[in-house]
């Protein structure tokens, strides 16, 4: 094969963002390519191990592997992207970089390796299904899947349930004195702290990543002070809604459509055609309140791995 596994500096960064944006076949992974690689690299670099892997023939990148640490669990490593330039597939580089982040990752502590997000800085809950050659490399190492995961899309286009309004509903949830409103920095640490008692996870990483960046933000609802439920988008990718939740006092009121549809409506505004609702829960409630469906569809798996 005559491939060398390194790892990359910072400075071949751009080169990877280059070969990823050619090496990914969907056109809305390519799209987001420098969002994607900035999230997982730089961003998730301020607060877990990232391993960068690149695959080189000679001067040629002709492969990129991000790799993390869970920031819940040490035990658990992730592969949060594998790509490999389309005319070197099936040739073994795929199977290499797996291999090299096994090395690295156990080398770091972790005693198992999951092909899937790595919350709350991720790009995708596992593998897309339609990635066949990552699917066969993941079983030609020995990974067994063991979740199921799936997105729904949102049309943004005029007319769409998804981008309709929301006055009426704003209004009734007044007069019983709910506040719906944009969540702005100041109000990050009371989201977090009400996303951890509420729901645990990687939310209140996942709103901190929302509130205040470029192409991204969230909307929170309210009473007397207290709050009753958040919607965010942009945290992971500019075109991804969530997370969103509800305090179970509340559910029924309303609340969740109100805040789902003012995200995906600043989505729109962004100039984005449709919206990914990521790693979804209750596919009826989003099929119901923004007109969504069952797109993309993503296997995880999971290895034992040791040093």
């Amino acid at each position: 094969m005559n491939v060398e596994i390194i790892d990359l500096g910072s400075e071949l960064l751009p080169a990877a963002v280059d070969l990823c944006r050619r090496a990914l076949d969907l056109a809305e992974d390519a799209a987001e390519t420098p969002s994607i690689l900035d999230t997982l690299t730089v961003r998730a670099a301020a607060h877990r191990p990232v391993v960068l892997l690149g695959a080189v023939r000679g001067p040629d990148l002709i492969g990129v592997l991000v790799g993390s640490v869970s920031q819940r669990d040490p035990r658990l490593g992730h592969v949060d992207l594998v790509a490999v330039a389309p005319q070197e597939r099936r040739r073994g580089v795929g199977r290499a970089l797996l291999a090299g982040a096994e090395r690295r990752l156990a080398a770091l502590g972790a005693t198992e390796l999951l092909l899937a997000g790595n919350p709350p800085h991720y790009a995708w809950p596992g593998i897309d299904v339609r990635y066949t050659p990552a699917i066969c490399a993941a079983l030609a190492l020995g990974y067994t899947q063991d979740r199921t995961a799936w997105n729904m899309t949102a049309d943004l286009a005029d007319g769409s349930p998804a981008v309709r309004p929301t006055d009426a509903a704003e209004r009734r949830l007044a007069e019983r004195g709910v506040t719906v409103r944009r969540a702005e920095p100041a109000d990050v640490p009371a989201l977090a702290a009400f996303a951890r008692s509420v729901f645990g996870g990687a939310w209140d990483g996942e709103l901190t990543g929302s509130v205040g960046r470029p192409d991204a933000g969230a909307h929170l609802a309210e009473q007397d002070g207290a709050l009753l439920g958040f919607a965010a988008y942009g945290s992971s990718r500019p075109g991804w809604f969530g997370p969103m939740g509800t305090a179970p006092a509340a559910e029924g009121m309303g609340i969740g459509g109100v805040l789902l549809r003012r995200c995906l409506r600043d989505q729109r505004a962004a100039g984005l055609r449709s919206a990914q609702i990521g790693w979804v829960g209750p596919v009826p409630f989003y099929s119901g309140a923004a007109g969504a469906r069952i797109e993309r569809v993503f296997w995880l798996y999971r290895k034992p791995i040791r040093r």
